[in-house]
């Protein structure tokens, strides 16, 4: 028998598990091979078709859920024509500057590069 308690700090046993243990005892002496049923194997009736039923249930409701994202997905993949791009407006409160009168100046080489 096993003195600790049921903290193992101790090395006593505490009175209810004490108490138990021997009802078990006396139960387990009064039980004989008269009392136990006969051992039979498991007939075939007792096993139900329902489990693999449902499994097959839910492996096919997962193969058409599968099945309706991949469609999803492929139909709308397609692009869609895009609207057609829009002039910028301005806006009221800003004024635009006038264009300028002024003819471009010929561009000049730079004084580091060498001359031609």
């Amino acid at each position: 028998m096993n003195d600790s308690a049921p903290g193992g700090t101790g090395t006593a046993a505490a009175p209810v598990e004490e108490r138990l243990r021997a009802a078990l005892a006396a139960r387990a002496r009064c039980v004989g091979p008269a009392d136990l049923r006969p051992p039979r194997p498991p007939s075939a009736a007792a096993r139900s078709r329902r489990p693999p039923l449902r499994r097959v249930t839910i492996g096919l409701l997962a193969l058409a859920a599968v099945a309706a994202l991949v469609f999803l997905t492929v139909r709308n993949e397609q692009p869609r024509p895009t609207a057609p791009a829009r002039s910028p407006r301005p806006t009221s409160g800003t004024a635009t500057p006038p264009p300028t009168t002024v003819p471009p100046e010929p561009a000049r080489p730079s004084p580091s590069s060498p001359p031609r």
